[in-house]
């Protein structure tokens, strides 16, 4: 109760700033008042304070499928409330060879966060009655030149054994497989492979990617290129191929125009991304609404970040 009252006096003060700013600026003074509060760690601090943050933060995102090669265990989650239920933990089986997937051929299970694309049956009854299609190679993958495609979540033979590993597909009994199907949503699905046991997020990290996510923003809608370059790493790849350098001089020419421009962002998902370069990386997905006078973009925005000395660095942008 006494937390509740606290809540509520907060609030009312709250709610009593804004009336005196509406009063006496205007709506705009309003709304770069809430800006503000979305770019301070303390109130994204505040808001996680009672969430489970473990496998990170889904605002869209209903099933996480956990996949661990180091145990052979896949586990279903799903979203409930302020953290996720398990559903199920199954054994499975993965690539012939350990480590990181990189190129066609080189029988790995690759490591990362993939979503499903497709539903595969009618197949070869090699791979048992259906197959979950990853989106293997990502965005990331192929900045850091990796290939190959393929890898899916299916099951096992249907009239015949086979040996205790794949070609780098993730199988599982076709009981499970089936029943894994049937509780999931694959487009409110993601895939999380790991060499090991994934390393929890924590708040802070979730609170500091989300409060610079709106100063990012706030960057970029006031064509602040300084700032806004300065949330990019040196290593930074865009998926059209540029470096830093030329997308600077890319974003130079865009900032010069000095457009009124409008920026929201929804359905934010943050992702700890296993990967094999020993980093702490995040994958960022998220709805865009983009709005000058002369353009209109409405569509997902792709990040991958790494979190260096209590500040985010963007790696690649799609």
């Amino acid at each position: 109760m006494r937390i509740l009252g606290t809540f509520l006096l907060i609030t009312t003060f709250l709610f009593a700033d804004l009336i005196d700013v509406y009063r006496t600026q205007g709506i705009e003074a309003v709304k770069e008042k809430l800006e503000s509060q979305l770019r301070s760690q303390t109130y994204w601090e505040k808001y996680l304070e009672n969430k489970d943050l473990q496998y990170g933060y889904y605002e869209s995102t209903k099933y996480l499928i956990v996949v661990d090669k180091y145990s052979k265990k896949l586990k279903l989650l799903k979203k409930v409330d302020n953290g996720f239920s398990q559903v199920a933990n199954d054994s499975v089986i993965i690539g012939e060879r350990p480590g990181d997937k990189k190129r066609e051929g080189d029988l790995r299970t690759p490591i990362g966060v993939y979503k499903l694309t497709n539903k595969l049956t009618k197949l070869d009854p090699f791979y048992g009655p259906l197959a979950l299609v990853t989106s293997y190679p990502n965005m990331y993958d192929k900045i850091l030149n990796k290939n190959g495609h393929g890898i899916w979540i299916h099951g096992m033979p249907l009239n015949k054994d086979r040996e205790d590993y794949t070609k780098g597909c993730i199988a599982l009994d076709n009981v499970n497989l089936e029943k894994l199907e049937q509780n999931i949503d694959l487009t409110k699905s993601i895939v999380l492979i790991s060499n090991k046991e994934i390393e929890k997020s924590t708040k802070e990290d979730i609170s500091l990617i989300l409060s610079s996510i709106y100063k990012w923003k706030d960057a970029w809608k006031n064509s602040d290129l300084e700032k806004y370059i300065s949330f990019y790493s040196k290593e930074f790849k865009k998926s059209n191929g540029y470096d830093l350098d030329k997308f600077k001089q890319y974003k130079k020419r865009i900032f010069k125009n000095k457009e009124d421009t409008q920026i929201e962002f929804t359905n934010i998902n943050v992702i700890p991304y296993p990967n094999s370069l020993n980093k702490k990386i995040y994958r960022v997905l998220m709805d865009e609404k983009y709005r000058t006078k002369n353009y209109k973009f409405d569509g997902e925005k792709e990040l991958f970040l790494e979190i260096i000395d209590n500040r985010i660095e963007i790696l690649a942008e799609g």
